[in-house]
């Protein structure tokens, strides 16, 4: 199965290239002799008018044979006009470049109907409004936006695409906000992301993040009305008396009118397994239980009350032997502060850490009603990506417990626009991406290892295309871009070669000397041999292993 989607992945391919340089060519009047989409004898063949059509035995690569003036093959007096080489170099330029150019639009089709598939996304429903950002004190959780600058919304995928396109620029927002309209004015911030091979793009931030928090609470205090009735921290509520309860803003309006009546909790309450799956994996269950919880009836917000919070500050995973594990602090307990700065959020949190990701910090956290404090170190994790490029990243072992309630999906309102325009970006950031490790490529700045050769196409073409349809399409893509570029390089035999001759043609006035064509042929078709050597030789190298286990159950 893994040959049969190989071969459908570098046979269109092959085709939408030589289809390029067919249809410009025979848009010029230029006589094609043979289209051919494989080498090697002819599996299928038939003729046209003047062209003959065939399928090689081999499908790694195609050609099409134009009428040029050789000396082995004479032109007939009527075609003296219709051969390439009699075409003005504008002309020839555009043939040659056709081909090229096809495999670099062709993925916009391929993203277009991999983009189709984006039928449904969340709500544009603030979830969490993250401290210290535009959005602080602006928007609230719940709020459903409706508009941005008068073009209505109904995704959080189409409010996500404005702000980050829209860093520095004042957004008017319509927010549906406890049953009535508001208009909130907000500025994106400018922030700057780094990607693969140090690519930077500068985005905007309002900082809110989509879905609403499920009513999983944190209880910090022993002495509240939530701990005196037995309820626990990540507890997740799911019935307050006869009212169902998914999301922690509907536990804090169940208890907005309470003044002190005793009512039923049920909740859901996450029980560890001891060595789950014989020690594979760590896992916990949901017990279901039943408290009555009385709370206090001076007025207040939910915390002050019930003694329910959100869990997003709770610790709920501590590795042993990490750095916050030495400094004692414990799952359960709640973080209050960094380096003296109180912080409200996870989030937030971890920003305050990764802004001085290398140097220690004081966290101060809550232990069963106690006040404690720490010195951390974030852990630093270092890796060669498949670049060769070395990066490190800082992380927090520890973790916090944060589940989401399930909303219902909207439709995309717009699947046709919404495919086409991302197809157009994702062509234009893969092309950016190629470009840049090319570049890298030649500066010395990535490993000659990171090159891929025909294993690793095949064995990609096949694991993607036993994904699915989508999975498949996008590894298309992804080669045809590869394809593209590199037929474009100045390279001899490449399409690029033949682009920087006419170039030179252009500039000499004249072509230049055959045997210099012919010496710059023979030095670029060793340059490409060198590195398809390197290529399969980094496939194998990456495969060794796997190589030689199936060469051992081969001869037994």
């Amino acid at each position: 199965m893994d040959l049969l989607y190989f071969i459908i992945l570098v046979s269109s391919l092959v085709f939408v290239h030589e289809l390029g340089h067919f249809v410009v060519a025979k848009t010029f009047g230029v006589k094609v002799l043979t289209f051919s989409l494989g080498f090697g004898p002819k599996v299928v063949r038939f003729r046209g008018k003047e062209t003959e059509y065939c399928i090689g035995l081999f499908p790694l690569g195609g050609f099409v044979k134009m009428l040029e003036e050789r000396k082995d093959e004479p032109v007939l007096p009527e075609d003296a006009k219709r051969t390439f080489d009699s075409q003005p170099i504008w002309k020839r330029t555009l043939i040659v470049s056709a081909g090229p150019v096809m495999n670099l639009a062709f993925p916009v089709l391929l993203y277009f109907v991999a983009f189709l598939a984006d039928r449904e996304f969340l709500p544009p429903t603030v979830g969490i409004v993250l401290p210290d950002h535009p959005a602080d004190g602006k928007l609230q959780p719940g709020d459903r936006i409706m508009a941005i600058n008068g073009t209505p919304i109904s995704t959080y995928a189409e409010f996500n695409r404005t702000v980050r396109h829209s860093p520095g620029k004042e957004l008017q927002l319509r927010v549906f906000r406890d049953l009535g309209y508001v208009t909130v004015s907000v500025t994106p911030e400018e922030v700057e992301e780094t990607h693969e091979l140090g690519i930077r793009e500068r985005i905007g931030r309002v900082g809110v993040l989509p879905g609403s928090p499920a009513a999983t609470v944190g209880i910090s205090s022993a002495s509240s009305p939530a701990w005196r009735a037995g309820l626990r921290t990540f507890d997740m509520i799911i019935q307050v008396a006869d009212m169902p309860v998914k999301r922690l803003i509907d536990l804090e309006r169940v208890f907005e009118n309470n003044r002190g009546e005793t009512v039923p909790v049920a909740f859901l309450r996450p029980k560890p397994v001891v060595r789950a799956l014989d020690g594979l994996c760590d896992m916990a269950v949901f017990e279901h239980g039943v408290s009555a919880l009385t709370p206090d009836p001076n007025p207040g917000d939910l915390l002050a009350r019930t003694g329910f919070e959100s869990s997003d500050l709770y610790a709920a995973v501590v590795p042993e032997g990490s750095a916050e594990d030495q400094a004692h602090l414990r799952a359960g307990d709640k973080i209050i502060e960094v380096d003296g700065h109180q912080v409200l959020t996870w989030h937030s949190m971890q920003e305050r850490l990764l802004a001085a990701p290398d140097k220690p910090h004081e966290m101060t956290w809550l232990h069963e009603d106690r006040r404690m404090s720490g010195t951390i170190q974030m852990r630093r994790v270092d890796w060669v990506d498949e670049y060769g490029a070395p990066h490190s990243r800082f992380v927090l072992r520890t973790m916090n417990w944060l589940p989401f309630a399930v909303e219902p999906l909207v439709p995309n309102p717009h699947p046709m626009r919404w495919a086409f325009r991302n197809a157009l970006e994702e062509t234009r950031d893969v092309m950016r991406f190629i470009s840049i490790g090319l570049v890298r490529l030649v500066q010395g700045k990535m490993s000659l290892s990171a090159l891929s050769g025909p294993l690793t196409i095949y064995e990609v073409a096949g694991q993607e295309g036993e994904k699915g349809t989508s999975h498949f399409l996008w590894v298309m893509a992804l080669v045809s871009i590869n394809l593209g570029l590199l037929n474009l390089l100045p390279i001899p035999v490449l399409d690029g070669g033949h682009l920087l001759f006419f170039l030179s043609e252009g500039v000499l006035r004249r072509p230049l000397p055959l045997r210099v064509r012919e010496v710059a042929s023979i030095v670029g078709m060793t340059f490409l041999f060198v590195l398809i050597g390197i290529a399969f030789k980094n496939d194998v190298e990456r495969r060794w292993d796997v190589i030689l286990s199936q060469i051992k159950e081969l001869f037994g």
